[in-house]
């Protein structure tokens, strides 16, 4: 795709792409027709990227919106859409005024695995908040009330409705801890194998990382994300969404907590060394520091960045607690493990386009280690303890 960048004096640039010829997916337009919302023209489109082909722009019916394709298997179904299609029965349910919002649904073809959501122009994505220091405390608690809200959401009501996913979610792929498949060693960068390299070289992290699904297994299951990142929340008009639920199922709610703060912990370990963070003179990515230097540096980001996840934790605990739900006791656990993992995930996606690994990287991968190894130790530090209950008036009674 090619890369276009849009800025206004409202908003700083914005990376977008040139979308798919939409005459190589005709589906698109027989969807949006069937649905009585007009045709997209090639025409003043974009795409925001990713794994999956998409189309964002307005039809000839006036309406903006977001045109999404997902895999599909061999027998034409697909996965991806029928736990999208889940959640929305579910999420129909859900009580008035609650923060978890989601651009709206706007019709599926389940044949052609194309869905039609509603556009939300001028958004801007977590990733992009994050960078620009804008993801503050006030929209982490509020991200964390969407997804304490999510977790709360009634399974019972998803009786009558698709079928909702109960397979255990693919990451870590277990497998791939001994030996990656061939066909994925053909695929993968000289930086992604190396990076594979510091999980599978290291028996105590394999160990911990089954510990790990173990824990997960046996724990309470509730409706799970499954593959929350900063670019899965947008803000629109002052308010924030979650998107992008082709990994929705029931699991282990420690995941999307974890996933939450170990977006944050990458994000600090990177953000010492990003360009235009004023030291340009410096050497990017940890490249010419010493080990000293690079632990200190890290050790500040982390201390910086670690209120944002307080900050989503409690608003997290406010919203269970507000649908009369508590956290197991052994969730902060469990997603200080998860948020371990995220560190190794994050570094294997980042690592595509490199053939080495940088200081940098190696320092976000010891983090992980620690955590893996120490999760009940690192629930504290990561900013996860669980809020002392409100202190009783003097000579109070109970």
């Amino acid at each position: 795709m090619t890369t276009i960048t849009t800025a206004t004096a409202e908003q700083p640039t914005l990376q977008r792409f040139q979308p798919t010829d939409l005459d190589a997916a005709p589906e698109v337009n027989a969807l949006l027709e069937r649905l009585g919302l007009g045709r997209l023209g090639q025409g003043g489109l974009a795409s925001f990227g990713g794994r999956n082909d998409n189309w964002a722009g307005r039809t000839s019916g006036g309406r903006q919106v977001f045109v999404k394709t997902v895999a599909r298997t061999a027998e034409d179904g697909s996965p991806q859409l029928d736990r999208a299609l889940a959640f929305e029965h579910l999420a129909a349910r859900r009580p008035a005024g609650s923060p978890l919002r989601t651009p709206a649904h706007l019709g599926s073809d389940r044949t052609a695995a194309v869905g039609v959501y509603e556009l939300l122009p001028g958004a801007r994505s977590g990733s992009e908040l994050a960078l620009d220091e804008e993801f503050d405390d006030d929209l982490c608690r509020e991200a964390g009330r969407a997804v304490g809200a999510l977790h709360a959401l009634p399974v019972r009501d998803a009786e009558e409705g698709p079928a909702l996913d109960t397979e255990e979610a693919p990451l870590p792929p277990m497998p791939w801890l001994e030996a990656l498949p061939w066909s994925t060693v053909q695929e993968r960068s000289m930086g992604q194998i190396a990076a594979w390299r510091l999980v599978q070289d290291d028996e105590r992290v394999i160990a911990a990382l089954h510990a790990l699904r173990a824990a997960e297994r046996a724990a309470p299951h509730t409706p799970v994300h499954c593959d929350l990142r900063f670019d899965q929340f947008l803000r629109h008009d002052g308010k924030l969404y979650l998107c992008d639920w082709e990994e929705f199922r029931l699991a282990d709610p420690a995941r999307d907590v974890g996933a939450f703060a170990g977006e944050w912990l990458f994000h600090a370990t990177y953000a010492v060394f990003a360009p235009g963070a004023g030291r340009e003179e410096e050497p990017a990515a940890g490249f010419g520091l010493d080990h000293a230097e690079i632990v200190e540096r890290g050790a500040a980001s982390l201390r910086r960045h670690t209120p944002r996840i307080t900050a989503f934790w409690q608003g997290y605990l406010e919203q269970l607690s507000l649908a009369g739900h508590a956290p197991d006791p052994g969730l902060a656990e469990r997603a200080a493990g998860f948020a371990g993992w995220h560190m190794f995930d994050r570094l294997l996606a980042t690592a595509e386009l490199h053939a080495t690994l940088n200081p940098v990287a190696r320092a976000a991968a010891g983090i992980g280690r620690t955590l893996l190894l120490n999760p009940s130790g690192s629930v504290a530090t990561i900013g996860l303890a669980q809020p002392a209950p409100p202190a009783q008036p003097s000579g109070s009674t109970r």
